[in-house]
């Protein structure tokens, strides 16, 4: 006759890990796309009907996002941060108090 399974507490079960492979795609859902953005759905929601972000397309019933314009979005979004910044103007830290050693 079998012997019954000892039950492990869970603080004592040992950890499997979990791989997740994900092939490379260039087509995102809504949430991917968001993450991706690095938004949450509904800020990514707001700025598609902006324009800010690109619309989605179909294919067949799925609706997706384009990486690649996704890309060109966020690089007409950075652009202008991304020149002031190297431009060195409105990146400084401005103290707004000084205070002098005697």
């Amino acid at each position: 006759m079998p012997r019954p399974r000892e039950r492990i507490p869970a603080e004592d079960a040992p950890i499997t890990p979990v791989r997740v492979v994900t092939e490379p795609r260039r087509g995102l859902s809504r949430e991917e796309a968001a993450r991706y953005v690095g938004i949450g759905p509904t800020k990514f929601d707001e700025m598609v009907r902006d324009g800010r972000m690109p619309p989605p397309f179909r294919i067949d019933g799925r609706v997706i996002w384009d990486l690649r314009r996704l890309d060109l979005a966020i690089d007409a979004l950075a652009e202008p941060a991304g020149r002031r910044y190297l431009d060195g103007a409105d990146w400084a830290p401005r103290c707004t108090t000084t205070s002098r050693r005697t």
